[in-house]
């Protein structure tokens, strides 16, 4: 995979309103001073590739960053190139509700949506 230029790029996820409701809501409740999402992928998971979303407070010097009222978003560049073009999303159903990421990238995704196998080569940025 081809290094991504931090310079010049775009935030490779797009975070739906529903989502970002959400996300307010649970860094209200931890309290944390400079409590961020942290979203990206990492290996492992049934179908190769995990997604991550997690509340943090420990930047990385290849974070990417996006600002949206008032929450920030932040992804790793090496996570970047598998979610590229992603949407992460919130549904409140009882059935199959919660997080989920919508990934052009992905060859094929497991059941429960958690991992993903991703496409012979990952989405560059820039």
């Amino acid at each position: 995979m081809t290094p991504v230029d931090l310079t010049s790029t775009v935030f490779p996820v797009t975070v739906t309103p529903a989502a970002l409701k959400q996300v307010q809501r649970l860094i209200a409740k931890d309290g944390r001073p400079d409590v961020f999402l942290r979203v990206g992928v990492k290996g492992g998971g049934c179908s190769g590739m995990e997604y991550v979303m997690k509340l943090d407070t420990v930047r990385k010097s290849i974070d990417l960053e996006l600002q949206l009222d008032g929450v920030t978003v932040v992804c790793d560049a090496k996570s970047a190139g598998f979610l590229n073009g992603s949407t992460f999303d919130y549904t409140g159903n009882l059935v199959g509700g919660g997080f989920k990421f919508e990934n052009p990238n992905a060859a094929r995704s497991c059941g429960c949506g958690t991992s993903f196998t991703p496409g012979k080569k990952p989405a560059q940025q820039g």
